[in-house]
């Protein structure tokens, strides 16, 4: 096959892969993450109708993460070994049927547990889905498609926000707006659970919405990058991949960044509620606009990064970004107007950052070792989000302001940048000889 050839069937197969499979997963993604985060919304009314303090709500919005991280790795090796499509479809079913049971929280120990429980549900859908987008697309384009499927984090909250706010409004045959909120918002969480039974498809050989030759060489390209990996890195275990030092330097640079998002995603309306007197809605159209700023440099930046074949540079300097946004925000609080252009950088960089770091890790795990990997990676990571929104509810309780949790998160966002020099070295012969951004 001539190279013109080879590139016309390259560019048809990954036109009609990102077609077919990150629209879907993308609105997945959007619809878990609105039902992971719309706690931040019902806080707006529901910690004053359950006698909430900010520690309280903080504790319970980030036990989630426990049972998220018990979970996530054997989570991960079950989809490897039984396919994404069965298991993403579990795991959306029986988040969907706990993030509605959430209408029930009477008190803290109700909120707690239900929280809990729904994390352990929830657990591998978000790194089951990037090892799954590993299986369909080579490593060059890896990023755009991460990217895409991520942009769902902020336009869940840019249209989610607005929704989520106006439910709160909705006190209707004796329950209140955040009760309603929960149960509507988690209804395509199970309807779509059953569409992805009859809509994934696991691997690239059995696409049969693929033409046969496209099919062919799909599965030879990814074979290919695999025997690589393994030829480069070593084809590692389990075991390995899970004491791996990179693997390991990975999961607290991700640390890091998660905690930047979640700092967003569960405090950014009750900060902007101090900022003024503005109704709930007016909350979430302000919500809104600083993840629509989001949107538009996440999808910029993995253009960017993809067209440049270049990580590193472009995820530091992400993580810089967001670094400086959230340290601007936390020294103007009393300045509204200079606080939310803090957050809008804060949510630019974080945004940026992290479907960027998912380009690195992929590079050297493949197989078994890639779902454990990962998983443990994002399970680590996401601990960010227990211990984020309780240090944040705590240190709100004792000071009175939400800076000293703001500076904490930037201080932790510079350490990460600074990280990535350490286990770019490890990794030098794969990571760091691309181009600069």
């Amino acid at each position: 096959m001539s190279k013109i050839q080879d590139g016309s069937l390259e560019a048809s197969t990954m036109k009609a892969v990102l077609w077919r499979l990150i629209p879907f997963v993308m609105l997945l993604y959007f619809i878990a993450y609105l039902d992971r985060v719309n706690i931040g919304f019902a806080a707006l009314t529901m910690n004053a109708d359950l006698g909430f303090s900010a520690t309280v709500y903080g504790l319970g919005a980030g036990i989630f993460f426990i049972g998220y991280a018990l979970f996530e790795v054997p989570s991960n090796i079950f989809l490897h070994k039984l396919g994404a499509r069965v298991w993403i479809a579990r795991i959306m079913i029986t988040w969907g049927l706990l993030s509605g049971a959430m209408a029930l929280v009477s008190g803290p120990i109700s909120f707690y547990v239900i929280r809990f429980f729904l994390g352990a549900a929830e657990a591998g859908f978000f790194p089951g889905i990037i090892l799954y987008l590993t299986y369909w697309f080579p490593a060059k384009t890896r990023g755009k498609a991460v990217g895409l499927f991520m942009v769902s984090i902020p336009l869940s909250a840019m249209i989610g926000a607005p929704i989520s706010s106006a439910l709160l409004g909705l006190d209707w045959h004796g329950l209140k707006g955040w009760q309603w909120m929960f149960m509507l918002e988690a209804i395509p969480a199970v309807l779509l659970g059953i569409v992805t039974l009859f809509t994934l498809t696991d691997r690239p050989e059995q696409a049969k919405w693929l033409r046969a030759d496209q099919r062919e060489w799909l599965a030879a390209k990814m074979e290919s990058e695999r025997g690589a990996i393994a030829s480069t890195h070593g084809e590692k275990s389990l075991k390995t991949a899970l004491f791996d030092r990179k693997v390991l330097g990975f999961a607290f640079i991700y640390f890091c960044v998660v905690l930047g998002s979640y700092t967003l995603g569960f405090w950014l309306p009750q900060m902007i509620k101090t900022f003024g007197d503005m109704s709930n809605l007016q909350i979430g159209l302000a919500t809104a606009g600083v993840n629509m700023f989001g949107v538009v440099a996440m999808i910029y930046w993995t253009r960017r990064s993809d067209a440049r074949e270049e990580r590193l540079g472009h995820f530091a300097a992400a993580v810089i970004l967001a670094a400086i946004g959230f340290g601007l925000c936390a020294a103007t609080l009393s300045t509204p107007a200079v606080a939310i252009v803090g957050l809008t950088l804060a949510g630019m960089g974080v945004f940026s950052a992290l479907p960027t770091f998912w380009a690195l890790p992929t590079t050297f795990l493949t197989g078994v070792a890639a779902a454990a990997g990962i998983a443990l990676i994002n399970s680590i990571g996401n601990l960010a989000g227990y211990l984020g929104p309780f240090v944040m509810g705590y240190l709100k309780d004792m000071t009175g302001s939400y800076a000293a949790g703001l500076v904490i998160v930037s201080a932790l966002l510079a350490c990460a940048a600074l990280s990535l020099l350490l286990v770019a070295r490890m990794r030098a012969p794969a990571l760091s000889t691309h181009r600069s951004a």
